[in-house]
């Protein structure tokens, strides 16, 4: 075959480069034979800029290390000022400039908002604006792309006069206030742009576009013109692609064009199919399938696997209505050769991971194994990013790092995680996680402050605070400096309590806080690559958003939040370089030895189409915008070409996000094919069981690695308790490992930051409500039952508890006083003397039991003890089983006399537990029916001293969780400490072989 691919001919060139061929490299080899010494008079157009890197790095690669004069290579999409070969003093000197993406992003928001300004119920947000602009925006661009004029369209929609005027009156109303509204926007756009003196984005480069198919047209250049890489998907590319084939040297080279699918099928090729846009371009400029040539350097060296796995795909993706002849054509295949289908799965991989976590790891592992072979390298291509995240993340395992074309996101970057922390503070300034994370960020002015710990410990653990004054009250109370807390105050109020109206004067602000909190007068934070995207941002923020409306500062933070997670930064730095993550845009023209095609599913590849707020799919069809099938086309076109490489793993998961998934229409087809010729796609358990053994335990443990074993220290005698309440020893008796980390290595439990008022908090509080009220003594009744109320409603706002949750509680107070006053009357009615949380305590040898009782009746005829409990309480068979002593304790103790004034002779009576509720008040006993108190009090005194007598043995050991029955209900503040996990859950070998310690 000639190497001359512009040899004089009267015939347009067109070419293709079959799915599966490096198509960077097939095209740099084969313009480098053919054109030779004049390849730097070449002009090379591609789609996209990254595609325009790839392929001047695929020129290089020709060389040898040798030099080279590259052509000219530009993309397409991106027409800009001081981009050659396009003269825009010829082309583009007397159009406006291109309106900036957020300028137009303000500027829609505000015709919107003066549309809808107004218009009874139907005023709307400057943050709802902006999202309904980024909507009008990608309206305004498909109108630009396609070139199409909807004035008149729109305007007889909305009268009712033309060809479409049956289709508003059958549309729903928001599609009708939208035909309207539509109607105003495509006449005051334009005249908006026309007072900036701007153009729009899409609409300046269609123009230039147009000019250039212009000026080719009359003056087509003399020297080669090569249009490679796209599928003219938009008219002006499209036209572009027609003048380019037609010029004395101009060439045109379609990606993955099928020219062995039937005629017949090919007529029946609809927008979703892979296909579906080049045979548009193909049908719009009369060109007949038959003249596409190959390129000639992929013809010659073009194998015959890689030709079975395109048939095989492009069988697989063929028109639904072309589908019923399946088992001809895979007999047919088999005509041509025995392997056909046997090759075209050779190199295919399926592998099916379960959830995300697995996905990722599998893909990671796939992407090191690459790096084994020198020189290979390995690409993954997804729409997913949130999965392309995960893994990165899992490349770090092995110091590994991927060029990622989606760049890291902003919002994870220190600079962008400070401003998401200030906007948060800013709505609430005392929310203890963000004050947190924000005094800990390096950039930050308190990051190195000695007193942040005291006001950690003291003003922020704990339950969320209602107010900043709380905070500092709580400081002052445990006579702590409260000096960086008043400078924090000073910063961060006045800004947030600043009245808003002016998006741009809020970002302002908003900028100069940050900067006032950061080191360096704000240098810290606007360092590297991170920082200058983020300086920009708030720049153009700042200067796009002076004059527009906002309401409150919620909305500017959900603005500037929406902006800091939507953007980008890309660094371009210390990346492996043959570890490649790719968009399925991005990996059109990027090649690599190994491709892993992940997130299969539907929804994601193909993804679902945008919900358009303004158009539905018969408005845009009326309208003539392309519908949502064309972009499955595209996405299904990209599926092929890389599902066509060499080496390809195809990567679902049964769940995403926790969510159950279905494999993609694509996949499925595929498989469907496959089963027809009894087949099945290869796949390789191999690397999900490795995936799944990097989290699993070893099966053969090497002698020196064992799990934690079961904790029981055995601290010297002197070093143990010898003091404890009867609450205590209720812990005692089902975990002597938490007594030991308490009492002997003095650890206490800290609340967390943002803690919520759980059941303890909050029976504390009603704990304490009881007893003033019962102290006070105030009279019972109407009277009662008020007093009772405001006591329940301070003590219970004293826990913290929020404003959403005081509003729950406050329904029930009346209720739960009513019921106190009722059981208060009842048990008043015998008259007793009542001792409120009065203190005892009883010697054992030097060891020292004391009680707190919550309520101690004398009777006449005995004395009664009363627990109060918001919750369940235990029943009358654990106490008598030992499990809860802590009536039967207070008992014993009463017994011994422990209690002042309280003669030790009183006969006991009852034990009592009163349930505390808001529906209702009643006690139960604690004393099995049969039994009786002072026979309880005794076991449960003659228990503990065995057990106190026990643990002055050296030998005596403070085993973890001698009564694990309790585990579920009863979680300690220690299990952590005790690697509970380790040797309960996992198990150890010594585990089960320690007995239960007598009660």
């Amino acid at each position: 075959m000639s190497d001359d691919l512009f040899a004089p001919s009267a015939d347009p060139r067109w070419f293709t480069i079959p799915s599966g061929r490096p198509f960077l490299d097939d095209l740099a080899r084969g313009l480098c034979r053919s054109l030779g010494k004049d390849l730097p008079e070449a002009q090379i157009l591609t789609p996209t800029r990254r595609g325009a890197r790839a392929m001047a790095r695929a020129f290089s690669t020709q060389t040898r290390g040798g030099a080279l004069l590259l052509p000219q290579i530009r993309a397409i999409g991106d027409l800009d000022e001081g981009e050659p070969p396009f003269d825009l003093e010829a082309l583009g000197l007397d159009l406006p400039s291109a309106i900036s993406s957020l300028r137009r992003r303000f500027e829609l928001a505000r015709l919107i908002t003066e549309h809808y300004r107004g218009l009874e119920g139907r005023n709307v947000s400057g943050k709802l604006a902006l999202e309904l602009a980024d909507s009008l925006a990608k309206f305004f661009d498909s109108l630009a792309l396609e070139e199409v004029d909807a004035t008149d369209r729109l305007h007889s929609l909305v009268t009712g006069q033309g060809g479409d005027q049956y289709s508003l009156d059958s549309w729903a109303q928001h599609w009708q206030v939208s035909a309207r509204f539509l109607s105003i926007a495509v006449e005051a756009w334009p005249k908006r742009l026309d007072e900036l003196g701007m153009m729009d984005p899409s609409q300046r480069q269609v123009t230039l576009i147009r000019r250039l198919i212009d000026q080719w047209t009359e003056h087509p250049p003399k020297t080669p013109l090569i249009l490679a890489g796209t599928t003219g998907s938009a008219p002006s590319t499209a036209d572009l692609a027609k003048v380019v084939a037609a010029a004395s040297m101009g060439a045109v080279v379609l990606p993955g064009l099928d020219l062995s699918l039937a005629d017949d099928a090919w007529d029946q090729i609809e927008e979703s199919h892979p296909q579906g846009t080049m045979k548009r371009l193909l049908d719009r400029h009369h060109v007949p399938r038959a003249t596409v040539r190959v390129w000639p350097v992929s013809l010659e060296t073009d194998s015959r696997k890689s030709n079975a796995r395109r048939r095989l795909l492009n069988e697989a993706l063929r028109p639904a209505e072309a589908t019923k002849d399946w088992r001809d054509q895979i007999a047919a295949l088999r005509a041509e050769s025995a392997a056909a289908i046997s090759d075209g799965l050779d190199g295919l991989t399926e592998i099916n991971a379960a959830r995300d976590e697995e996905a990722a790891t599998v893909i990671a592992l796939l992407m090191r194994e690459t790096l084994e072979t020198p020189g290979k390298t390995v690409a993954l291509v997804t729409p997913d990013l949130t999965l392309a995240r995960r893994v990165s993340a899992r490349l770090t395992r092995w110091g590994l790092q991927a060029d990622s074309s989606a760049g890291e996101p902003l919002a994870n970057s220190l600079t962008g995680r400070f401003l998401l922390d200030l906007m948060t503070l800013l709505q609430t300034p005392c929310d203890p996680v963000a004050i947190l994370s924000l005094w800990g960020h390096p950039a930050c002015i308190f990051a190195t402050e000695p007193g942040r710990t005291q006001v950690e410990m003291y003003g922020l653990r704990g339950a969320t605070p209602n107010d900043m004054d709380s905070v500092r009250a709580a400081l002052v109370e445990r006579n702590k400096d409260t000096d960086l807390w008043d400078r924090y105050a000073a910063a961060i109020l006045p800004v947030a309590k600043m009245p808003i109206s002016d998006l741009g004067d809020a970002a302002t602000r908003i900028t100069r806080l940050a900067e006032s909190l950061s080191l360096d007068d704000g240098q810290a934070l606007w360092a590297g690559a991170a920082g200058a995207s983020a300086a920009e941002l708030l720049a153009g923020l700042i200067r796009e958003g002076t004059g527009y409306t906002v309401e409150t500062l919620r909305d500017v933070a959900d603005i500037l939040g929406q902006l800091i997670r939507n953007g980008k930064v890309r660094t371009g730095g210390n990346t492996h370089p043959r570890l490649l993550i790719l968009g399925a845009i991005e990996a059109r023209m990027v090649t690599a030895d190994r491709l892993i095609l992940a997130g299969l599913e539907e929804g994601v590849w193909p993804q679902a189409p945008d919900l358009d707020p303004f158009l539905s799919r018969p408005m845009r069809a009326a309208l003539g915008l392309p519908s949502p099938e064309r972009r499955t086309g595209l996405s299904a076109h990209d599926f092929v070409q890389a599902a066509s490489a060499p080496e390809t793993f195809l990567v679902t998961r049964h769940r995403r996000e926790g969510e159950p998934q279905v494999q993609s229409r694509w996949l499925w087809r595929l498989q469907t094919l496959c089963k027809g010729a009894k087949v099945d796609i290869p796949s390789d358990g191999r690397w999900l069981d490795w995936a799944r053994a990097l989290d699993r335990g070893l099966s053969n443990k090497p002698p020196a690695l064992k799990p934690a074993v079961r904790p029981n220290p055995k601290p010297p005698v002197e070093a143990r308790p010898k003091k404890l309440s009867v609450t205590e020893v209720e812990v005692f008796i089902r975990d002597p490992y938490a007594i030991y980390a308490k009492h002997v290595l003095a650890l206490r439990p800290l609340d967390r930051p943002n803690e919520p008022v759980e059941g303890r908090q909050r029976g504390t509080a009603i704990h304490k409500s009881l007893e003033r009220f019962v102290t006070e003594d105030t009279q019972l009744g109407k009277a009662g039952i008020d007093r009772l109320c405001d006591l329940l409603h301070e003590e219970l706002a004293a826990t913290r508890l929020s404003p959403a949750q005081m509003a729950l509680q406050k329904p029930l107070l009346p209720g739960m006083a009513a019921e106190f006053i009722r059981f208060e009357a009842d048990r008043r009615a015998h008259r007793p003397k009542l001792h409120i949380e009065q203190r005892g305590e009883l010697k054992i040898g030097d060891f020292t039991l004391v009680a707190k009782a919550d309520r101690i009746e004398l009777r006449d005829d005995g004395v009664d003890i009363l627990d109060f409990k918001t919750g369940p309480a235990p029943s009358a068979k654990a106490v008598a089983a030992g499990f809860y002593p802590q009536l039967t304790l207070t008992a014993a103790i009463l017994k011994q006399g422990g209690f002042a004034d309280i003669r030790a002779d009183r006969p006991l009576g009852d034990l009592l537990y009163v349930r505390v509720a808001p529906d209702v008040t009643k006690p139960q006993s604690a004393v099995q029916k049969g039994l009786f108190a002072h026979d309880l009090a005794d076991a449960a005194l003659s228990s503990l001293r065995r057990r106190i007598f026990a643990y002055a043995e050296v030998d005596k050991g403070y085993l973890s969780w001698t009564a694990p029955q309790f585990l579920k209900t009863r979680a300690g503040d220690y299990d952590q400490l005790a690697r509970l996990y380790e040797w309960y859950v996992l198990g150890t070998e010594d585990a089960e072989d320690t007995a239960e310690e007598e009660v």
